[in-house]
């Protein structure tokens, strides 16, 4: 048994310190970024903004809404192959990763796909980033598709996104038990703060040239503004997505003034009973969910969300004095809120 004692923090622990500024208006800032990525060498340009690979969220329509503002989306991978196949040759196909699980059938579906269409980005995604077994599908995965930009995850300290880059991940994906509809810190006691988590493994990354994209523990825009400012890359959201006109799952509609109009849709963890009983016929007996259903309300069309996002985080900038989103981390100072107020760490 081992006990760490190093402050570890989340997102709601923290603020970000105002600094002085040249900026004068939330126009002047520039959200997008250009990466290189280490072991392809290609470039992407756009608003670093993923959505999730679950369900209700990583879908096709709201890759189409994305789209216009160079945001991504991690597409869930209970798609069949065939209608895979057909939107992956859609012009938005350069913003959307392919999404897989570590199981023989995933990598022949993979297989299928890729000797029809280019796949470019593919996000290899499991709740527990640290078997042996993952790191080797990372490997062979890297091995037979050369040319495509890898994310892999989820994991949340330094060595294993090193581990994780080195067996060709382009990206590594941070965050365990941070998810709104994630039970696993509740139900397995396993976790890790995610400020803390981005924070270190931005720092193992970005020594291999690698990336990192935080996944979870962001409510509000003010979150996503601080998963930059600790050294993210990019930034995955689920919840904050959740129930829009794009999303798929269940809606429950009210009638009002004679109108039936829709009040609510259902957003689940894609390891709670809703997601297991949906795509593999129940809980197995060996495993317990780690995940919880409920209900969020309906949001209407997802742009206005997205460019809400976008606004928090122009003005974010502006108070801190970063031109450009890749400036943020250098120009953040965090200041621990509560009982230690007034300690401050700077990226």
């Amino acid at each position: 048994m081992h006990i760490e004692t190093d402050p570890k923090l989340d997102f709601k622990d923290v603020l970000i310190r105002p600094k002085r500024s040249t900026l004068s208006s939330r126009a002047d800032v520039d959200v997008t970024r250009s990466f290189r990525f280490v072991h392809t060498g290609r470039e992407w340009t756009g608003f670093p903004l993923i959505a999730s690979n679950m369900d209700t969220v990583g879908t096709f329509s709201v890759a189409r809404a994305f789209a216009p503002f160079g945001a991504m989306v991690a597409l869930h991978k209970h798609y069949p192959a065939e209608r895979l196949i057909d939107f992956l040759r859609s012009e938005i196909a350069d913003n959307v990763f392919y999404s897989i699980g570590t199981t023989t059938e995933d990598l022949d579906k993979l297989a299928l796909v890729r000797a029809q269409v280019p796949v470019g980005k593919i996000c290899i995604d499991v709740a527990n980033g640290y078997s042996e077994q993952f790191l080797q599908v990372v490997q062979r995965v890297r091995a037979e598709n050369p040319d495509s930009v890898i994310m892999a995850g989820a994991i949340v300290t330094g060595e294993m996104a090193e581990a994780l880059i080195l067996a060709g991940a382009d990206i590594v994906k941070v965050g365990i038990g941070s998810g709104s509809v994630c039970t696993t810190r509740d139900l397995t006691g396993v976790g890790y703060p995610q400020l803390s988590a981005v924070i270190e493994c931005a720092d193992a990354a970005h020594g291999l040239r690698g990336h990192v994209c935080s996944d979870g523990g962001c409510t509000v825009p003010g979150d996503v503004a601080k998963a930059f400012g600790g050294g993210a890359d990019f930034v995955m959201l689920g919840g904050m997505l959740a129930g829009h006109d794009e999303c798929e799952g269940r809606v429950r509609y009210e009638i009002r003034n004679g109108e039936s109009v829709p009040v609510g849709l259902e957003f689940y963890g894609m390891s709670s009973d809703t997601a297991m009983n949906k795509y593999h016929g129940g809980v197995a007996d060996y495993r317990a969910a780690e995940g919880k259903t409920v209900e969020v309300p309906y949001r209407g069309p997802v742009k206005a969300t997205l460019q809400h996002i976008m606004g928090g985080l122009r003005s974010s900038m502006t108070y801190i004095g970063a031109t450009r989103l890749k400036e943020v981390p250098k120009r953040t100072t965090f200041v621990l809120v509560g009982a230690q107020r007034n300690t401050v760490f700077d990226r």
